[in-house]
């Protein structure tokens, strides 16, 4: 039985069911925050969300951990409550309203869906942590999350990759790298692979557009990062003098195999929920102001039915083995929620242009009135590494002009260094993208000691970026 421990979650849920309750009045039709208008410092509630996540867990970790609910509600409202008063409190809710139905809301409902599927399926048997099955498994999960979504594959994986090591000393490498692979840079060839790449194919980008003008640049990447990462592997597998696991009688009477294969049809079935939502017009309706899709809400409707299916058919036991738990999607799911409400402002910015705060940067990406397609990428990503790469994806996508058919064509250079930008660099940062949280929190479940987010950011600054300058020169100039 799930139980909420952190009554701030609960006390956020029950604002939003009294928001809900107020007369629609309550909101101002067009009542958006005013981009250009925007200073700085309205990004200072989000930049103390970060740097909670960033130095609590190290400076307070005791503190952090039975508190981090209240604080994302905290820095939530250090955005809310000052909107209200300098542009009305209609402005405020509209906003909070618009972050959170289209989304925050649909975001965790996909992860609580791939993540109660995925924690579903167990493989049974033991694997042996030695250089060449981590390898190959990171090599799995690459070629996998195009396919099924980078949750859905880092999920899939992460804790069958955790038992495998379970013996080993060093385990941070391969958590960091399964990050680096399996949770980002492997699902940038198909809009089911990452969350910017679904927007553009809503936007008109073709399917297969991404397949084609990306492969190269992730066949390179994925062949460099996998040397990098055996190379490693061997020489801390030899440094630990080649531990074989301890006997474990539970696992020697299992054969190799996977347990909860119905699981398997209940991804696929998000995997077609998705696309089939991405695919069809069903009409809009309008929640105080704010158009909703119906096929999204079809969609969202469906993945949690699907979810309940999969805690329906899956046995107990079978989770119990897969040290399934609830707490990484808490976890992520309190923190974004402080993220995404106190981001609004820094995305409001973005969104205006040459005419908001952030016009030096902006400025950056054209010269002559031609793009400069290696600042696509390095700003896309970069921003990315540290906003929702979703929306900042679709700020470059209409930078660049936002229309499909010149990106895809004469444009394709610059559509594809958006693209790389936004997947390649969510890696960068543990809130890059959603995945790298929940595998984190995993791990970190299951007895790794993850490094910090600036810890983290060390592996990223000194393994990803030489390799993302590669690609500069090789790929994009």
């Amino acid at each position: 039985m799930l139980k909420v421990k952190n009554k701030c979650l609960f006390a956020a849920l029950a604002a939003l069911a009294v928001s809900l309750g107020l007369p629609a009045a309550g909101f101002a039709a067009g009542a958006h925050l005013p981009g250009p208008e925007l200073g700085a410092y309205w990004i200072i509630p989000f930049v103390c969300m970060l740097l909670c996540i960033a130095v609590c867990p190290l400076t307070a970790p005791h503190f952090w951990e039975h508190n981090f609910g209240k604080i994302a509600v905290f820095w939530g409202l250090a955005f809310l409550i000052p909107c209200a008063a300098a542009y009305g409190p209609s402005v405020a809710m509209y906003e909070a309203w618009h972050a959170l139905s289209l989304d925050y809301f649909p975001f965790i409902i996909l992860l609580f869906a791939l993540f109660t599927v995925a924690g579903g399926v167990r493989l049974t048997g033991s694997l042996v942590g030695t250089p060449m099955v981590n390898t190959g498994i990171l090599l799995v999960g690459t070629v996998l999350a195009s396919w099924m979504g980078t949750t859905g594959a880092a999920m899939l994986l992460i804790r069958p990759f955790l038992r495998a090591n379970a013996h080993r000393k060093y385990k941070v490498h391969s958590v960091v790298f399964f990050i680096f692979l399996v949770a980002n840079i492997g699902g940038c060839l198909t809009p089911l692979g990452d969350p910017p790449l679904f927007l553009g194919f809503l936007k008109g980008v073709s399917f297969f557009w991404t397949a084609q003008h990306l492969l190269p640049v992730l066949i390179f990447e994925a062949i460099l990062l996998l040397l990098v990462y055996c190379a490693m592997e061997h020489f801390l597998y030899n440094k630990e003098g080649r531990p074989a696991p301890p006997p474990d009688a539970s696992a020697s009477d299992e054969k190799l195999g996977l347990e909860g294969k119905v699981n398997l049809l209940l991804l696929a079935g998000i995997v077609c929920s998705v696309l089939w939502s991405g695919s069809v017009n069903l009409g809009e309706i309008e929640v105080y102001h704010v158009s909703i899709s119906i096929q999204n809400l079809a969609r969202d409707f469906a993945l949690l039915g699907i979810a309940g299916l999969s805690l329906k058919l899956t046995p107990a036991e079978s989770r119990r083995k897969n040290n399934f738990n609830w707490a990484p999607i808490l976890e992520v799911g309190k923190l974004f929620f402080g993220i995404f409400i106190s981001m609004i402002p820094a995305l409001a910015i973005l969104r205006a242009g040459e005419q908001g705060a952030l016009r030096e940067v902006i400025s950056l990406v054209s010269r002559d009135g031609q793009p400069v397609n290696y600042m696509y990428f390095w700003l896309t990503g970069v921003l990315s590494s540290f906003l929702d790469n979703a929306p900042t994806y679709l700020v470059f996508f209409n930078t660049a002009g936002g229309d499909a058919a010149q990106l895809m064509g004469p444009l394709a250079g610059t559509l594809a260094a958006i693209s790389a930008g936004a997947v390649f660099m969510g890696a960068n940062t543990y809130i890059g993208n959603a995945p790298n949280f929940m595998v984190r929190s995993i791990s970190e479940n299951q007895g790794v000691r993850m490094p910090s987010f600036f810890g983290y950011m060390v592996w990223s600054v000194l393994i990803l970026v030489p390799t993302f300058v590669l690609i500069t020169f090789i790929f994009i100039l």
